[in-house]
């Protein structure tokens, strides 16, 4: 009789277990070691920052501050030092997420709509997904909030954050679970990754694809007492070539303490893939969105976030992949956020196929050093070197080459030796001048980048037959009359000062698919002024509703700023029941106006959340 360990059925399946082929192992063996996958689809976890700058890390010589696991991280991976996102932040997130310039996407501000990328572009995530990946977003998404433009309609089977631009309040906020209103659990940031390491822990048995887009250092200047302690009172040391003065005041410090917080979470994160033994087949990517928000510690860049100079548009980018990508890697190529989603995919092995071409390159052989193969046009490294990047914000248009960066007024600069973009040497390259000035034109032709101030508000889409919620919030509607926004930024606004029944908060809908609605407004109302009957109305279709129930909070969230805010703060919101409307597909004009005013206010109004019953 043939003993069960030296059969052939029992070493085959060894050998299937050792190959991961086998769903688990015995409850009682040791875990296999980490493998170093070179050639399968290896997970992916992406992180990106909110207003980080590039010398936002002590690897990129910044003596403020400690990032001791970031730059682990780029110590065991690469790092590029020449790196460019947008001017500000949800043009970068298109960009990552689609390959292509945010200029062809329709993407023209960081709200009503213009934050938007077209529908029918293809995301990294919808390619992943169709690899087969379980994929998750946690965090900031900043491009579009309702179907078809949110992150589960866009390839994200789990997200949970906020999909606004910025978010009034940084601890135990209300936030969304795919779609539902939820409450958040702790500082926003620690939240965030809790979710995407159990997120990795639930599918570390089959591909995964984890976008990580964290909230901070964008403002609200928000950071547990542990971390704003190290630098309240710190005196932080100048850049000595930076034309503006480093801010040395509480917005600075609070900045580089929520960098400090960044970096502990991204050695949780790594941490947790090191013990499950997945490192050795995890891609892990990090990146910001845009030059830091403010005067601070930037190794002498002109300009910060929304300047089209170096210091507005340089992110730090750093890649960890064992076995795949060499340690201790610094590339100087020129690169940008458009060039993660090719590069990624033909890492992980997943075949893509655009319907529309990208403005992204590959560089996975640059990065694994491998031998580069030559294209149809030529070697595929020069494809890369003598490439142009552009950038776009708000009318101006800036070009960069591997040593020269150019300005749609005709500026132009010498990076190599004048890094602070100080002087201009238009006139001692001419050539160089002519051939970027060309590049300007000739993407200023193609793409027509649109810009805030010549194009009215989009529709919110309502109605998507594949979305159970769609929230409408304050953000996205008009007041007419005296009703107020609660602060200029409108992401995380709500209305007030709602007083009389002639004004209304109206939106301007797209109503994919109609059918009947369950509808909630989130609210709040003081005990004395309860009891005003408001009326919601869709096309010619209305109910009304009394609010019978105070709702008696406070503005909040001054108390955790350690540096003052310019964004409203907020309230403990709470949801009453509309009723149910019918609403029929197309354009729709959607408004709330009170039919009796009882007290001095009818509510302050955050949003509408409807909810498809048919």
């Amino acid at each position: 009789m043939i003993e069960p360990s030296k059969s052939p059925f029992f070493v085959l399946l060894l050998v299937c277990l050792h190959l991961g082929m086998a769903s688990s192992l015995q409850a009682d063996e040791e875990p296999s070691p980490e493998k170093q996958v070179t050639s399968q689809q290896r997970n992916l976890v992406v992180i990106l920052t909110d207003d980080q700058g590039f010398s936002d890390l002590s690897i990129n010589g910044n003596p403020n501050l400690r990032t001791p696991h970031i730059d682990r991280l780029a110590n065991d991976g690469l790092r590029m030092n020449h790196f460019y996102v947008c001017a500000v932040c949800s043009p970068t997130r298109a960009e990552f997420l689609t390959g292509r310039y945010h200029t062809r996407m329709g993407v023209f501000a960081t709200s009503r709509g213009g934050e938007r990328f077209n529908a029918d572009e293809l995301t990294i995530a919808q390619a992943f997904q169709d690899a087969g990946y379980a994929t998750a977003a946690y965090g900031k998404w900043h491009s579009g909030m309702q179907w078809p433009y949110h992150p589960n309609a866009k390839g994200f089977e789990d997200y949970y954050g906020f999909c606004s631009g910025h978010w009034g309040n940084y601890f135990s906020p209300m936030l969304e679970h795919n779609g539902e209103i939820v409450q958040g659990k702790g500082f926003l940031p620690n939240d965030l990754t809790d979710h995407a390491i159990d997120f990795i822990e639930e599918h570390q048995d089959e591909p995964f694809f984890v976008y990580l887009p964290l909230n901070t250092p964008h403002s609200p200047m928000q950071v547990p007492f542990e971390y704003w302690k190290r630098f309240k009172n710190k005196t932080l040391i100048a850049d000595p070539t930076n034309k503006t003065p480093t801010q040395t005041d509480a917005h600075s410090r609070a900045a580089l303490a929520m960098c400090e917080n960044i970096d502990d979470n991204v050695g949780r994160l790594i941490d947790h893939l090191e013990a499950s033994n997945l490192m050795g087949e995890t891609i892990v990517v990090y990146f910001s969105d845009n030059g830091p928000n403010g005067n601070r510690f930037n190794q002498g860049m002109r300009g910060k976030k929304g300047s089209t100079y170096e210091g507005g548009l340089k992110s730090p980018l750093i890649v960890r992949a064992d076995g795949l990508i060499p340690a201790g890697q610094v590339i100087e190529t020129v690169g940008g956020a458009i060039d993660l989603f090719p590069t990624l995919a033909e890492l992980c092995n997943v075949s893509i196929e655009p319907p529309k071409p990208l403005d992204g390159l590959s560089f996975a052989e640059s990065w694994t050093g491998a031998a580069v193969t030559p294209s149809e046009d030529g070697d595929a490294a020069d494809s890369l070197e003598d490439r142009i990047l552009m950038s776009h914000w708000n009318g101006r248009v800036s070009a960069r080459d591997s040593r020269f960066r150019a300005q749609l007024d005709g500026q132009l600069f010498d990076l190599a030796n004048d890094p602070g973009e100080t002087q201009d040497v238009r006139d001692v390259y001419p050539e160089v001048q002519a051939r970027l000035q060309k590049a300007i034109a000739d993407f200023r032709d193609e793409t027509n980048p649109m810009t805030a101030k010549n194009d009215d508000p989009r529709p919110m889409t309502l109605g998507h037959p594949s979305a159970e919620f769609t929230q409408m919030p304050a953000r996205d509607a008009t007041p007419t009359g005296d009703i107020k926004r609660s602060s200029r930024h409108p992401n995380c606004t709500f209305m007030q000062n709602w007083t009389n029944t002639k004004d209304e908060i109206v939106w301007n809908a797209d109503v994919v698919e109609g059918g009947q609605f369950e509808v909630s407004m989130y609210y709040a109302v003081d005990r004395i002024d309860v009891g005003a009957t408001i009326e919601l109305k869709c096309g010619e279709n209305t109910i009304e509703t009394k609010i019978d129930t105070a709702n008696e909070t406070r503005l909040f969230g001054e108390n955790d700023d350690r540096s003052p805010r310019t964004e409203g703060l907020v309230k403990d919101w709470q949801p009453m029941m509309l009723g149910t409307i019918a609403m029929e597909s197309g354009p729709q004009r959607i408004s709330l106006r009170a039919l009796d005013v009882p007290g001095e206010e009818v509510a302050q109004m955050r949003l509408l959340l409807f909810k498809r019953v048919d």
